[in-house]
């Protein structure tokens, strides 16, 4: 291989790199628990952007409840945030003869 192909694919990479990074900066990602009483949506790389909780919850004695259900829904936000960035990096990768184990650095 020529060291004009590897230039080549090394900025066909950063290419790559660049838009997986930047589809990685857009995502998020919503945790529902309780049938719907909370949702809590994450964003980017685990910070939460919304939490919406159903007014039944907000009662005094609903506290331990709401506690276990807004735990519960940020859980499930940040599987399926997860999923999506792995996601991204699988089609990132895909056709990248990588070595095994090697993780991208985000």
């Amino acid at each position: 291989m020529k060291i004009e192909e590897l230039m080549q694919q090394a900025a066909a990479m950063q290419e790559k790199l660049a838009g997986a990074q930047a589809r990685v900066e857009t995502l998020e990602a919503d945790g529902v628990s309780g049938g719907g009483l909370v949702v809590v949506t994450l964003h980017n790389k685990g910070a939460m952007k919304r939490l919406v909780v159903d007014k039944s919850l907000l009662k005094a004695d609903e506290g331990e409840i709401l506690e276990d259900l807004i735990m519960a829904a940020h859980a499930a936000a940040k599987a399926k945030l997860d999923q999506k960035m792995n996601e991204e990096m699988q089609k990132m990768t895909s056709g990248l003869a990588l070595p095994p184990g090697f993780k991208m650095p985000f």
